[in-house]
């Protein structure tokens, strides 16, 4: 083989690993969302930090950072965890993360779905009743007309909306843990 053809073969080979390795610009970007990601696990509230499965390495560190009160230590402490998450697959941290955070989302939308049943129950909305009843077939529509119109009073009185928050406990133990069939809402 000619000498001219055999370095022809090393400058493939050399593109081809460049090519299959990523950019120092996107290492710098992924070590900078590793980072960044550290760093919110520091802002999480403790009962959603206890829910995730961390190493203890990074369990420790992002512990000993909430309680580093001094700037430039927390700096270190973040540069510490951000270099710890870049050892570590952080796909299932951020799946459990996002699994936490769809299901708040739910809670909050079954939630809103509850107040928009009592303020149609309390706004005295025509046949909102009926549709109550299609959602809820069990419902005691009786009572729940009767706190939603001693709600109404309360409101016209200026009055602690005690009733309304009966309405709202009523509709909470009627619907359960799960949302219910609520074809009139969606």
């Amino acid at each position: 083989m000619p000498h001219g053809d055999r370095m022809h073969d090393d400058h493939e080979f050399e593109g081809a690993l460049e090519a299959a390795r990523p950019s120092k610009s996107e290492r710098k970007r992924r070590s900078a969302e590793q980072q960044d990601f550290g760093e919110s696990l520091i802002d999480l509230p403790q009962s959603e930090l206890d829910a995730l499965e961390l190493p203890d390495k990074l369990r420790d560190a992002v512990d000993l950072a909430r309680r580093i009160t001094k700037r430039g230590g927390l700096y270190r402490q973040r540069q510490y965890i951000g270099k710890l998450m870049r050892q570590f697959d952080t796909q299932p941290i951020r799946d459990a993360l996002e699994a936490r955070r769809a299901e708040q989302r739910r809670d909050a939308t079954h939630f809103k779905r509850l107040e928009q049943w009592r303020d149609r129950l309390i706004a005295g909305e025509p046949g909102v009743l009926d549709a109550l009843s299609q959602s809820w077939p069990d419902a005691d529509l009786a009572s729940l007309d009767r706190l939603a119109e001693q709600a109404r009073r309360e409101r016209a009185a200026s009055r602690t909306p005690r009733a309304a928050r009966e309405l709202f406990a009523a509709l909470r133990a009627l619907a359960g843990d799960a949302p219910p069939t609520d074809r009139v809402l969606r």
